[in-house]
Parts: structure tokens; C-alpha cells; sequence
């Protein structure tokens, strides 16, 4: 999967993704500290529209996509991902966001944890993502 309209770029020690939210609440999208890439959380959340309402699951491949682009423009990799952190607003959502992050990191199989929340940013959006990659 690619989320063709978002366009990383960096300015060293950061990655941008000129999403509304960066600009609006002032971080970046990631930081490069080191050997580290460590990435904002991302929701399905492109050019500040909301994709695949009321489907957590294309939600979090959209959420892990953005993530893993703000990963390769930092210098790493989907294999140097070390941690996934994930929210979800509905304790059914649980599995379907266990299920994209297998598909994507099975074979990498970094550390997780999930969390329940009581919303996010937009209703609309039901899981946020953030990964850290950590080159060995």
C-alpha cells in the first residue's frame, strides 16, 4: 500500500509530511535521533481528510503506511522497526488493528503495545500509530 499524496521530506533531524496537524499543533512527523527513527503517531489522515470511515482496519494499514514512509525518509527501514504503539477508541477494534500490524510486521515482529482511548483528534478516526525503528 502507498499513500501516494504525501510527500515526506527532511531537514536533517526531521521528517515532515505537511500534514495539517504538524503545522497546527507545531512537531514533526518524525525525529531522527542517532540510529533511531521515531515517528509521530499517524492516523489514516490524508492532505487533512480522514480515509476509510468506520474501517479500523484500512485505517491502520493507511496509519502504518504513513508511518513506514516517514521511517525510509529518516534512512531506515520497515525491517529496523523495534516498537508499535497503537490506540483505538473501541475495544472491538483491537483485533482488526492486530491483524494489518501482522501483516506488515510479521516477519519483523517488534515489541507492541495497544492501548483503548477514549478518542482521538478527529471522531472519525479510529486508531493512531506510532512506530520506532532502531537501525542494529
Amino acid at each position: 500500500m502507498s499513500v501516494g499524496s504525501i510527500s515526506m521530506h527532511s531537514t536533517g533531524s526531521r521528517v515532515f509530511s505537511g500534514g495539517v496537524w504538524e503545522e497546527k499543533y507545531g512537531y514533526a512527523r518524525a525525529v531522527v535521533v542517532g540510529n533511531r527513527v521515531i515517528v509521530s503517531g499517524c492516523t489514516a489522515s490524508v492532505g487533512g481528510e480522514v480515509h476509510h470511515i468506520g474501517d479500523a482496519y484500512q485505517q491502520s494499514l493507511t496509519a502504518i503506511d504513513i508511518a513506514l514512509e516517514a521511517v525510509v525518509t529518516g534512512g531506515l527501514t520497515c525491517e529496523d522497526v523495534v516498537m508499535v504503539r497503537y490506540y483505538v477508541v473501541e475495544q472491538r477494534h483491537f483485533d482488526l488493528v492486530g491483524r494489518a500490524i501482522a501483516e506488515v510486521f510479521g516477519g519483523v515482529r517488534p515489541a507492541c503495545t495497544g492501548v483503548r482511548v477514549a478518542g482521538l483528534v478527529d471522531p472519525g478516526m479510529l486508531v493512531e500509530i506510532e512506530i520506532e525503528a532502531m537501525r542494529a
